[in-house]
């Protein structure tokens, strides 16, 4: 029986398998075509595949040189000659890659800022409870008011912001903002006018209040918001589409959480009773400091006039120093500001953070010099039938302002202040 493999003879001399004689074979000449198998049988019509040292298909259609040695390379056999050129990695993808995610981490920040923000809004007023409201204009009108609440501050928060020890909240300033396509329009409207405070059922007590003649302030004491925008729309023919009322605690807290806001002054301000003590020039004012300066009312020209006045020109700093770089894109200084803001701010319930935005926006126009500021027309002041000192109104002037601000005209009309 052969030790070798089927298909083998006893005879070793033999070579290869099938072979018909005892001698060696005669090397042949094979044609070697790079890019192409070469085609090649035994003689016993085996495929013998490529010879030894021969470049293989795979070699020769990638232009590389084959390996002639075992375990040549670092790769192992056929890993090709030793120090071979990796492929550079993909820079192109890397980028891609990376601005994707930085993408979605901002989507993801602002979807989760805007959500935060919005679910801390007080939303309190309600607008739908005003009767008798004017058609809506052109345009959109917000009533922007700032209140004299003590609420949520200690005594020595009152004693640190001299606000007294009054109870309950009435108006210390309130403002008509226009945001429209003709140019954005502030128009203050001093607490002292006279106006008429129309019919109103209470929303909380359900009383039928009767008309009567008062200060415009008034009518946010007796009903509160809901009253004071009534009486606004009822004396202007303006329809109010938002309201935002921000208390004096709220008020100081705002801009400390902004690290201050920058007032120049052309001439001393000085009051001992809000504590405004500032010298010519410009100055950071601080939560204290800022609330000083815009209930400043006895020493200031122009009186409650020139008071309003004043309130204009901060709030619209306010507004610039709330959307300027350093705050905006300081997540240190953002975040507590807006927490600031959202916590101090009552607005009526329809109002999105988009309408809020855009209210802001349209005051830092303001400052900069876009669109008009200036104080509701004045007739002059007067003595009231009650014996009360008020400011009445100049019609003639009032209600072609007011029609240019319901069908969102060009501001022609001047103001007094």
């Amino acid at each position: 029986m052969s030790d070798w493999p089927q298909g083998w003879t006893g005879d070793r001399d033999r070579y290869g398998r099938g072979a018909g004689s005892a001698e060696p074979e005669s090397a042949r000449v094979m044609r070697t075509v790079r890019g192409a198998p070469v085609p090649s049988q035994a003689a016993g019509g085996h495929d013998a595949g490529p010879a030894y040292g021969a470049p293989s298909t795979y070699d020769a259609g990638h232009g590389r040189e084959p390996d002639r040695s075992h375990g040549a390379g670092s790769g192992g056999y056929g890993a090709g000659p030793a120090g071979a050129p990796r492929p550079r990695p993909n820079r192109g993808r890397r980028v891609k890659v990376g601005l994707i995610t930085l993408l979605v981490a901002l989507l993801v920040i602002s979807v989760g800022t805007y959500l935060w923000a919005d679910s801390k809004m007080r939303r309190e007023v309600d607008l739908s409870a005003v009767e008798d409201r004017p058609e809506p204009g052109e345009g959109t009108n917000y009533l922007i008011v700032g209140s004299d609440s003590r609420a949520g501050l200690s005594e020595e928060d009152r004693d640190r912001l001299r606000t007294g020890s009054a109870e309950g909240k009435r108006t210390d300033s309130m403002m008509i903002l226009h945001v429209g396509d003709n140019g954005n329009s502030l128009i203050s409207l001093p607490r002292d006018s006279w106006v008429t405070i129309p019919e109103f059922t209470g929303s909380e007590s359900g009383n039928r209040i009767p008309a009567q003649a008062q200060k415009l302030n008034a009518s946010f004491s007796i009903e509160g918001p809901e009253l004071l925008v009534r009486t606004v729309e009822y004396n202007t023919g303006l329809r109010i589409d938002h309201y935002a009322e921000i208390g004096l605690g709220g008020f100081a807290n705002l801009v400390d959480a902004l690290g201050g806001v920058e007032m120049c002054f052309e001439e001393p301000v000085k009051d001992k009773n809000s504590g405004a003590d500032f010298a010519k020039g410009c100055h950071d004012l601080d939560g204290a400091e800022s609330l000083a300066f815009v209930r400043n009312r006895y020493n200031v020209a122009g009186g409650d006039l020139g008071r309003t006045q004043n309130q204009q020109k901060f709030l619209a700093a306010l507004a610039k120093e709330s959307a300027t770089p350093a705050t905006v894109l300081n997540p240190f200084r953002l975040y507590p500001t807006i927490g600031a803001g959202m916590d101090s701010l009552i607005v009526d319930k329809d109002m999105s953070l988009f309408d809020l935005a855009s209210m802001f926006w349209a005051m830092k126009g303001l400052s900069g010099g876009e669109g008009t500021q200036m104080n509701m027309p004045i007739e002059g002041p007067f003595t009231a039938p009650n014996g009360a000192s008020a400011l009445k109104w100049d019609m003639e002037r009032v209600k072609p302002l007011m029609r240019q601000l319901r069908n969102d005209e060009k501001v022609t009309v001047k103001g007094d202040g």
